[in-house]
């Protein structure tokens, strides 16, 4: 089997009407919920799984109240919840977690979503590469802080099944071969890396983390998930500096990306389908991403993955909510 990533589509079915079971009692919480795959995937929940709450989490609470309408147009009932939550700042990330914890008793799904792509050399508020700082460290604060509502819950007499849903990439074979992530670079502005290594190793550190998530906290069952290429405003963030450029890209490349609604499944699935394994991360729709990329199998390394978990504590040492 040839895999390309990005475009490689091998799907299992899945219908959300029909598929997603009933959420109820349940909490939710969707980062970068405002816009795309997050919201669509808010919508499908809400729609279909009925929970009891659904917390959309983003930058921009002005683009999150019109998703929450935009939302509510389709699922007039939605009980949707806007979170104020900045990645790049761990304050940001202090502040929602602590405004969270304030107001629920359980989490039962955690949707690390949000995500960066191709952006130019920056750093995030304390330093970090732009995009391994958003993707990576930023949500893996924000798990550690909310790990223990999510522990809390899963120990519930009733033994709910929780989980933390990673949005990775196949664009992790787009990290540095063999070493997968260049640790001296991602406190940094990461300009000795092209721009796409420094996302591919994002993207791998977004797998890695759910692998050892999943070890490190049996009872959440963390996996991570590739939506494929899907048609959103993530797909063409560079594109305006090709100029002329920009419309034939767009012509050449939109008509093999699939629609949002489509691309949603994948994390959907993730987060109700009794198939998934824990630790494992999956190509669209369900598949389990077992192919090796780009002849390497750094998404599988459970010693890089431990390297990764072992660094982001010690970075993320002394925050708390």
């Amino acid at each position: 089997m040839v895999y390309i990533p990005f475009f490689s589509d091998t799907s299992v079915p899945f219908e959300p009407s029909k598929d997603i079971p009933s959420l109820a009692g349940k909490v939710i919480l969707v980062t970068g919920g405002n816009t795309g795959l997050g919201k669509q995937s808010i919508l499908e929940l809400a729609r279909y799984g009925k929970p009891a709450k659904i917390y959309l989490a983003a930058r921009n609470q002005e683009k999150a109240k019109g998703a929450i309408e935009d939302v509510k147009n389709h699922a007039p009932d939605a009980p949707i919840v806007p979170l104020d939550l900045d990645l790049t700042s761990f304050e940001s990330i202090k502040k929602a977690a602590r405004t969270f914890a304030n107001q629920e008793e359980r989490l039962d799904v955690l949707m690390l979503n949000a995500g960066i792509m191709a952006v130019p050399n920056a750093t995030t508020k304390e330093g970090y590469e732009i995009q391994f700082g958003t993707n990576h460290v930023g949500h893996a604060l924000l798990t550690k802080l909310l790990m223990p509502t999510l522990l809390k819950t899963a120990r519930r007499p009733e033994k709910p099944d929780v989980r933390v849903v990673v949005l990775t990439s196949a664009g992790l074979g787009l990290a540095s071969p063999g070493e997968g992530i260049k640790f001296d670079t991602v406190k940094t502005d990461g300009s000795a890396l092209y721009t796409w290594t420094r996302y591919g190793q994002s993207k791998l550190a977004n797998a890695l983390f759910a692998r050892e998530l999943a070890k490190r906290y049996p009872e959440v069952k963390a996996v991570a998930v590739h939506p494929g290429a899907v048609d959103t405003q993530l797909f063409f963030p560079f594109a305006e500096s090709f100029g002329i450029f920009n419309f034939a890209a767009t012509a050449l490349v939109r008509p093999f990306l699939k629609t949002v609604e489509m691309g949603a499944r994948n994390q959907v699935w993730a987060t109700v389908s009794k198939q998934v394994e824990s630790g494992e991360w999956y190509t669209p729709v369900g598949i389990k991403g077992t192919v090796k990329v780009r002849g390497t199998d750094l998404a599988r390394d459970d010693n890089l993955a431990k390297k990764l978990w072992e660094w982001t504590e010690k970075e993320l040492e002394g925050q708390e909510i």
